[in-house]
């Protein structure tokens, strides 16, 4: 193998202008593969995260509120009914106290809380909005949302008479932090707060419509005492939310929404970017291997004469193929690490010099090491199984005919 490594190394040597644009070509068909895959893992990651930077993974819903018949028909006999649907109304989930305790302690739930919501109005002056009011635990409430951390003025507090709500709808009633503004729910339901604190959730309508109070606020307000419209859950496998949904739904005898459900859009989206990336790793691939494949094949044709007379000398079949294989393992190796190298300045390029309308920075892209290595080795492989075809032709040489030649 000493043998086979060293002739592969001067063969790679003496052909310096093929051997670099081979290695060119290989490291720019990994800087391609690394780079979109980093950037697409960002992407995603960035999607998710502003996605559910503002919602639960595990929403726990009571029942919708559904017109039944009167009356049943008798046996053997046709009824004509027109049966109207229920507004639906908030609603409060049967025992909830012992569901979010039994929510809390299932394997894979990290966190949990119970929130009363409902649409209302925010009314300050001549001005009104239509909201969506949330009464939360702010404690409990931020472990889901960490709704602390996108507060952009104030104090996040939440006390008696007080109220958070988002940038965009206090610049549509002109207040600020410290201003009273009016909630009404209903005919009945209506109580004024103090802005405590604005939170920007990093989407403008999630700004103009989300109105956070204290949970007992909100049940006063809807006419819930003591009771609780949705249980919020965080779970540790992200994409594993749906069919945890599904088990807790047989489990607990309630609608278990994931977040996945809310958002098939989105989730559609990303399975349709995870393809798409898998196709462009898999022609490149292909490429690279043609590549290496075409240039051990003209250095085969080319290195005629010197594979007959180190046959002749007495190098057997199996180091003449070991010869054109290190030449693929070779170019592979190097060519990822360059091509690593390069995907690497690209992403720094991007997370520095990229920026978006308001001059900020999209998002920071990182590679991975798991990912640098995996790309490497793949290219290391593919450079071996790209040199497999031209190895057996040069080991198939007869001495005598390739000296003459």
């Amino acid at each position: 193998m000493r043998f086979a490594l060293i002739v592969a190394l001067r063969f790679l040597r003496e052909g310096r202008f093929q051997s670099f644009l081979i290695l060119f070509g290989v490291a720019a068909g990994v800087a391609v593969v690394v780079y979109i895959s980093a950037l697409i893992q960002g992407l995603q990651g960035n999607t998710i995260n502003r996605t559910l930077g503002a919602q639960a993974h595990l929403t726990v819903k009571p029942p919708e509120d559904r017109a039944q018949a009167a009356l049943a028909p008798a046996a053997g006999t046709q009824m004509l009914r027109d049966v109207q649907a229920r507004a639906q109304r908030p609603r409060s989930i049967d025992n909830w106290q012992p569901l979010l305790r039994e929510l809390a302690a299932t394997p894979g739930v990290s966190a949990t809380t119970a929130v009363v919501s409902g649409s209302g109005l925010a009314l300050r002056g001549e001005g009104s909005r239509s909201v969506a009011v949330t009464g939360v635990d702010l404690e409990g409430y931020d472990r889901i949302v960490a709704v602390t951390e996108k507060v952009v003025r104030g104090q996040a507090r939440l006390g008696p008479g007080d109220t958070m709500i988002g940038q965009q709808l206090a610049d549509d009633l002109g207040v600020g932090v410290g201003d009273r503004i009016i909630v009404r729910t209903g005919v009945d339901g209506v109580e004024t707060f103090t802005i405590t604190a604005l939170f920007d959730l990093g989407n403008r309508e999630l700004n103009r419509r989300n109105v956070f109070i204290t949970l007992r606020a909100a049940q006063s307000l809807f006419g819930l005492p003591g009771g609780a419209t949705h249980l919020y859950a965080t779970v540790d496998d992200l994409f594993g939310a749906e069919a945890m949904a599904r088990r807790l739904t047989l489990r607990l005898g309630q609608d278990v929404e994931s977040w996945m459900d809310s958002n098939a859009a989105l989730l559609s989206a990303l399975n349709a970017q995870t393809v798409s990336t898998r196709l462009i790793r898999i022609f490149t691939g292909l490429v690279v291997m043609l590549g290496i494949a075409s240039v051990l094949v003209v250095w085969v044709v080319q290195k005629r004469k010197e594979i007959g007379i180190l046959r002749a000398m007495g190098a057997t079949r199996t180091q003449m193929t070991a010869v054109f294989l290190f030449q693929g393992a070779l170019v592979g190796l190097v060519g990822s690490l360059l091509g690593t190298a390069m995907a690497a300045a690209l992403l720094w390029a991007f997370s520095t010099f990229v920026t978006g309308s308001d001059g900020q920075r999209l998002f920071v892209v990182s590679m991975e090491p798991s990912l640098a290595l995996l790309v490497a080795g793949v290219a290391t492989l593919c450079g071996v199984l790209a040199a497999a075809a031209p190895a057996r032709s040069a080991a198939r040489l007869d001495p005598a005919q390739a000296i003459r030649l």
